[in-house]
């Protein structure tokens, strides 16, 4: 059988159910294969608060100013990385996309990530678009409220609707092959099975030679 190589990047605002559909293709077998045991997945996140020794803090999205140059050399290592790797799956929930929406909305600066995107076409990156409707939102929360430890996160609903409206545009000029799916509905494995069957179908699944 032949290698299975997907890599995806999941974007959109919170309460789009990035991360649940994540650890769901990382365990689909048509997406990383039948698995006898459960091993380490490829799962990385922008997400993650890296440059600050507290809970919720900075990191490769939301930086300070000040620490531009140590969030692009981040997005300079994982790309090499990548690039070192090329032959493995990679799912990573939030990047690039998610950078440039925050630093506009906070900080009123647009930054030009075309140089990480060329690089990662060749590597057969694809990126996958999560939405929902206004009105759905409200839902969303209810269920994130159960599980959440930072619940305070979830208030503002107007927010991401903005967020939403920004990812929107941002997306449209991306270079990458992209998939917007709407997940209004909540229902993450039709999501997760619509992801596979599109990549499957676009030949994301493999990596070329």
């Amino acid at each position: 059988m032949s290698k299975l190589t997907p890599k995806v990047i999941l974007e959109g605002t919170r309460l789009t159910f990035k991360t649940e559909i994540a650890f769901e293709l990382n365990d689909h077998p048509r997406f990383t294969g039948p698995r006898k045991y459960r091993y380490h997945s490829p799962l990385i996140s922008a997400e993650w608060c890296t440059f600050t020794n507290y809970p919720w803090g900075r990191g490769l999205i939301n930086f300070s100013p000040e620490e531009e140059a140590q969030a692009l050399e981040t997005y300079e290592t994982w790309l090499r990385l990548f690039e070192l790797n090329r032959y493995y799956s990679w799912v990573v929930d939030r990047f690039h996309i998610s950078t440039q929406m925050y630093q506009w909305l906070i900080y009123g600066k647009r930054y030009d990530f075309s140089w990480l995107e060329e690089r990662l076409l060749p590597l057969n990156f694809r990126l996958i678009f999560l939405t929902r409707t206004p009105e759905s939102f409200a839902a969303a929360r209810e269920e994130r409220l159960k599980v959440s430890g930072n619940p305070g996160q979830y208030d503002n609903l107007d927010l991401f609707h903005r967020e939403q409206e920004v990812l929107e545009e941002l997306v449209s000029h991306s270079q990458l092959p992209t998939l917007k799916l709407d997940i209004s509905d909540n229902n993450v494995p039709r999501a997760v099975e619509t992801i596979v069957d599109w990549m499957a179908a676009t030949g994301g699944l493999e990596m070329p030679e």
